[in-house]
């Protein structure tokens, strides 16, 4: 087992849509979720985190405790508490079998008490860099409206033409010391943010794409820079509600670059992953994340997944 996690970590994510719906609101007729006054594009951490969820149990065969578990034939699924009875309502065997519960932390409802663990790991809510376009869609269904009926049934939903998603999200040293979360854990949290939004291919979510996963390691004890995402600006020539694609814009790295440069003795290293159909730039001009290291005097390790 590798050694625990003892150092915080701020982590951005980016990853893109077209023509779906990254996170629906099940109160509003699972609509894509919109702050209304700025106009962008809205997907909780919840959903980050089931993402990621998903992909641990399903690709790389890990425990997780927040799942469905059907427990009959008649379908019924577990509750909190029939759930931790499966661990023998034991807290330790939880937090040492379950990724989850070691990165997100939780409410475990045992049998006689219940206890509370805090997450290392947190993520805001994720914002989209530039205003969207909601798209109301109506088709027609594959059966009839009734039986007899020769009139087919309608289908209607909401999508998004476009949208660039930013998460921001900290791992928290102190927390880690709680639920005992290892540095493999985090590995297996960054493959699970990069792969799980891949590989989530739903009607609704197929054709997400991740774009960039940063994150920067620090090694100055209790301390981080803090709103690194505020630091990433979209810059395009067209209206934000017609961007399509990569192609229509760049991501203005200057304020993030000009930051971590002026914090580098606080910083170890910093990790990134990238897409290169994604155009960065600084002040105006055409920049490589490649270069991130010779920018900021820090050193980039390339993390593939």
């Amino acid at each position: 087992m590798s050694e625990e996690v003892k150092n915080r970590s701020e982590i951005l994510f980016i990853y893109d849509i077209r023509d779906g719906n990254p996170n629906g609101d099940p109160l509003d007729e699972n609509k894509p979720r919109i702050d209304e006054e700025a106009g962008v594009n809205i997907v909780t951490d919840v959903r980050l985190k089931r993402t990621i969820r998903d992909y641990l149990h399903d690709f790389k065969d890990q425990e997780i405790f927040v799942r469905e578990v059907i427990y009959d034939e008649e379908g019924h699924v577990q509750d909190g508490k029939m759930r931790a009875a499966n661990f023998g309502n034991d807290a330790k065997k939880i937090l040492n079998d379950c990724i989850d519960i070691r990165l997100f932390g939780g409410v475990i409802p045992l049998k006689e008490d219940s206890i509370t663990y805090t997450g290392p790991v947190q993520f805001k809510m994720g914002r989209s860099l530039h205003r969207v376009t909601m798209k109301h869609i109506k088709g027609t269904g594959a059966f009839a409206s009734k039986e007899g009926s020769k009139k087919e049934t309608f289908r209607e939903e909401d999508i998004l033409p476009y949208s660039l998603i930013l998460f921001y999200g900290i791992v928290n040293e102190n927390a880690a010391k709680h639920t005992h979360l290892t540095e493999d854990d985090i590995k297996l949290l960054l493959e699970g943010t990069w792969n799980g939004t891949k590989n989530l291919i739903s009607r609704t979510k197929a054709g997400q794409v991740p774009r960039l996963l940063l994150k920067v390691n620090y090694s100055k004890k209790n301390y981080h820079i803090g709103d690194l995402d505020k630091m990433l600006k979209l810059t395009t020539v067209i209206p934000h509600e017609s961007i399509r694609g990569t192609e229509d814009f760049k991501i203005e790295i200057f304020e993030l670059v000009e930051k971590l440069a002026s914090e580098k003795g606080s910083i170890k290293d910093i990790e990134i992953c990238s897409d290169d159909r994604v155009n960065f730039c600084k002040e105006g001009a055409d920049f490589s994340i490649g270069h991130l290291a010779e920018a900021t005097g820090i050193a980039v390790k390339q993390i593939t997944f």
